[in-house]
């Protein structure tokens, strides 16, 4: 054979290979709606079969907004697997579009592996930018962007001490509400300045 055949015979099964690779990928792989979701568990991690010791969850939005949730224990709710009761629980938000991180801790947590909710109650710190807001209740929601934040909330920045029963902070859009239960009641403000 020539050496124009070979080259022939050579690109007309790449051509094959790669139309094959093709029609794979676009129709018979599996499209996620979450591009990254990571459980670190090792077996030492097991104390009996719902409690686990050293977790570590992370998962990444179509956004690429990453979310990293911690716990020194987790008891599997054994009525719903996809539901995990934390303690000591600390939490990082890592803002794609802005390149920020809101940090949160938390006594105890509540954690959906399904829908990556959190439940974060008792002693609940967050820290974002430049401003720290301390309550006993926290619930983020990863497909709204959205936190709320309730129950002895306290906000401080650089300027002012702000108390309200609730703050509602979309991540993404910085969008926030402040506000009481009960609307005879005034959002507290002190300046520091």
């Amino acid at each position: 054979m020539n050496k124009k055949k070979i080259l022939k015979i050579s690109f007309i099964i790449f051509i094959i290979i790669f139309s094959i690779l093709v029609t794979y990928f676009k129709y018979f792989k599996k499209n996620e709606i979450v591009t990254n979701k990571n459980l670190e568990i090792s077996e030492k991690n097991f104390v009996n079969s719902n409690i686990i010791k050293d977790i570590k969850y992370s998962s990444t939005d179509l956004q690429g907004n990453e979310y990293i949730i911690l716990a020194e224990e987790g008891e599997i709710d054994l009525n719903n697997t996809d539901i995990i009761f934390l303690k000591n629980v600390n939490a990082f938000i890592k803002i794609f579009k802005n390149k920020e991180t809101i940090t949160i801790s938390s006594n105890y947590g509540k954690y959906n592996t399904a829908s990556y909710d959190t439940i974060f109650s008792k002693n609940v710190k967050i820290d974002y930018i430049k401003n720290k807001i301390t309550s006993n209740y926290l619930d983020f929601s990863m497909a709204n962007n959205l936190l709320i934040i309730s129950k002895n909330v306290v906000y401080t920045n650089q300027e002012n001490i702000l108390k309200a029963d609730v703050i509602e902070l979309n991540i993404i859009t910085k969008d926030t509400k402040i506000f009481m239960h009960n609307s005879k009641d005034q959002v507290s403000i002190e300046w520091t300045n």
